[in-house]
């Protein structure tokens, strides 16, 4: 059987959301950092226990003081890959408030919370301690590095199994 589904990238600027879409979609991954203006669409399709998933991925404009999140770009999306920046702290507490926004809304859906920039773990100020509260409230945080592909397809993976109702 075949699914589609549309995922949406939600976090902070510059905390990798393009380059972790690029990384799974292409295989790639660049130093230039470039800042996603609106929302850019990817696509993939992925097998997941025998059933294949188009998977829509809408990579949206990084949330910061100056600029909101516009919630209609999340219409009709069947799960969301939250990410934070390891060496950013601020940007944790982002994808936790951008998911508190998303589930109290008409277009909750599963969600995979993603602390990308594992690469740069000795300047990280997200510790160890602050994943463990999280893992104590549900959430199962992955740590994850556009630059070398760690634990890229499992997250996607993961949020693709969440959306299909299969365990993660």
């Amino acid at each position: 059987m075949e699914y589609k589904k549309k995922i949406c990238m939600l976090g902070s600027f510059s905390v990798g959301k393009t380059s972790l879409v690029r990384r799974y979609v292409q295989s790639v991954f660049d130093e230039k950092y470039l800042t996603t203006v609106g929302v850019k669409i990817d696509k993939k399709t992925v097998r997941v226990d025998g059933d294949d998933v188009l998977i829509m991925l809408w990579d949206i404009y990084g949330e910061d003081d100056f600029q909101k999140l516009r919630m209609n770009y999340l219409r009709g999306a069947s799960g969301y890959l939250l990410v934070a920046d390891g060496t950013r702290r601020a940007t944790l507490d982002k994808a936790l408030e951008l998911n508190e926004r998303v589930q109290a809304g008409p277009d909750a859906a599963p969600a995979v919370l993603v602390v990308n920039k594992v690469d740069l773990a000795p300047d990280w100020e997200v510790t160890g301690e602050m994943l463990d509260e999280l893992r104590t409230k549900g959430w199962q945080p992955l740590k994850s590095s556009a630059k070398t592909g760690e634990s890229v397809e499992d997250a996607f993976l993961a949020l693709a199994r969440m959306m299909l109702g299969k365990a993660p």
